[in-house]
């Protein structure tokens, strides 16, 4: 993802230059969250996370997901059914890596998250997994921990 508007996006409401996000993220958080990266299976720190709380976009700050829509799909990423808000996310497609996927965005900062897919058949209400890189989120745990 380079650091210009792609035309086919509504503008982000909160913006930073490249040299703006490189100072303000580690390489690896820029890696994903500003290049679509994926960080690797099963490592991430809220993979298995039960903790109760709101989890919000590493890079800006904005509210994304709760964790009362999390669940295990044992896929090696956190899952979620839905986004805290319709709005907290924008859907495109992305065609990389030969298939067609969804990719997931921050829709307040642009930032790439993961992707979504559908029809997987998990017991959701939904039956949608937006599989989130944990480097791309941070937790605000309810009991203010």
């Amino acid at each position: 993802m380079s650091s210009t508007h792609d035309p086919g996006l509504p503008e982000p409401k909160f913006r930073r230059n490249d040299g703006e996000w490189r100072a303000h993220l580690t390489p690896e958080e820029y890696h994903v969250l500003r290049q679509a990266g994926t960080e690797p299976p099963h490592v991430g720190e809220y993979t298995n996370t039960k903790t109760e709380g709101v989890y919000t976009c590493r890079a800006c700050g904005a509210e994304l997901f709760r964790s009362t829509e999390k669940f295990d799909s044992h896929c090696g990423w956190p899952s979620f059914f839905d986004p805290a808000d319709s709005d907290a996310v924008i859907l495109r497609a992305d065609d990389s890596l030969g298939m067609r996927r969804v990719e997931v965005l921050c829709s307040n900062c642009h930032s790439h998250l993961g992707h979504v897919f559908e029809g997987e058949g998990y017991p959701t209400p939904t039956d949608q997994r937006y599989c989130i890189n944990s480097i791309s989120l941070r937790l605000q745990p309810a009991d203010g921990a």
